[in-house]
């Protein structure tokens, strides 16, 4: 078989071998195909793992993700992807069935699910960059269903809270501590832990009583950055209680007084809320251990519990006082209701029990 190739408008040629003359045909039809779609005729021989070196240093590295997730698909692709056997398979060898094959070995070594799901992602990324270079003719990982994220028996992701009175435990034994502002931020207001820690001092208005959210901060390999948020409605502005911009207040004083005394080693240029004793960023690791310790000395039960749980539980708390959803969305910086809705399920859920009963008391049933 010959055909002129559209990108470089040189004659190729393939031959193709079978045991009978029919199997020789099929072949040929399915390359002529190929080629009128564009496809190359035959898949490339190229390991996985090769190419995945190649998809990092040009597709990923070019594209506009974040660089926590640029680090994270790295990471994913080097711990789950490139290893035996799937790493070591060539492009146009990998099948459904070796995807589905990734899958059930992640499961079985108790990887999350979240962590099986972004894994696939990152390998449908891969192949998606092979078809778009023409290495193979198709994404072999878009013929196998994505892996769900389920902790439910519906299916939804609940999110562990805590009632308010155990967040207040918390709080209090966090008190005294340099964390104590920062924690009571978020479990006043729900933002995230690296919307916290990448807050301004210009994005904080206590007469109004506002915070702008207007980035977050992550650890991307040894560094410490501060990225804008992913999507216009996490970019938002979010009221704060007369009781935060209490502690805000004297929080500031406090950063003045350690700023004088740092003198020239003060690291506070970028004008950050939260830092350390000599003005740098506070690392997310370093908030979290503190969180973790202040749970401890609490005596609330611990199991589950992360620092996302304060923001759960802020949300959780504000859906159970009657708080519309739209408005509990907007303040979480969610990209849609739905996700909202999805994750408090138990909140509306326990909301709609509550009219059917007013219901049933007016209608006398």
């Amino acid at each position: 078989m010959t055909w002129t190739d559209v990108e470089t408008g040189k004659r190729r040629s393939q031959s193709f071998y079978a045991k009978t003359q029919r199997e020789a045909k099929a072949k040929m039809a399915d390359a002529r195909k190929k080629v009128d779609a564009g496809a190359p005729v035959v898949d490339s021989r190229t390991p996985l793992a090769t190419w995945i070196d190649e998809w990092e240093r040009g597709s990923l590295a070019a594209s506009d993700r974040k660089p926590a997730t640029k680090a994270l698909y790295g990471t994913l692709a080097r711990v789950h992807l490139r290893p035996a056997p799937l790493g070591t398979m060539a492009l146009g060898s990998i099948r459904p069935t070796h995807v589905e094959g990734l899958v059930q070995r992640m499961r079985g070594a108790g990887a999350s699910d979240s962590t099986i799901r972004t894994t696939y992602t990152v390998l449908r990324s891969v192949l998606d960059a092979a078809v778009r270079d023409r290495l193979v003719a198709e994404n072999v990982a878009a013929k196998v269903k994505r892996p769900a994220v389920t902790s439910r028996a519906d299916g939804r992701d609940e999110a562990r809270h805590l009632a308010p009175g155990d967040v207040r435990a918390v709080l209090d034994a966090a008190a005294g501590t340099r964390y104590a502002a920062v924690l009571s931020l978020i479990a006043a207001t729900g933002i995230r832990r690296g919307e916290a820690l990448a807050l301004r001092w210009e994005d904080v208005d206590l007469d109004e009583r506002t915070i702008r959210v207007r980035g977050t901060l992550s650890r991307v390999g040894k560094d410490l950055v501060i990225t804008t948020p992913k999507t216009a409605r996490s970019r938002r502005e979010v009221p704060i209680t007369p009781g935060v911009v209490k502690l805000l207040r004297s929080h500031r004083v406090g950063q003045a007084e350690e700023k004088m005394r740092a003198g020239s080693q003060w690291q506070g240029d970028r004008g950050l809320v939260f830092t350390t004793e000599l003005g740098a960023p506070i690392d997310p690791r370093n908030l979290f251990r503190a969180f973790v310790a202040a749970v401890k000395r609490s005596g609330v039960d611990g199991d589950g519990v992360g620092l996302h749980t304060l923001r759960h539980s802020a949300a959780t708390g504000m859906l159970d006082a009657g708080v519309p959803l739209h408005v509990v969305s907007k303040m979480l910086g969610h990209s849609s209701v739905a996700i909202t809705g999805d994750i408090y399920g138990h909140a509306d859920d326990a909301r709609q029990r509550d009219a059917v009963d007013m219901l049933g008391a007016a209608l006398g049933l």
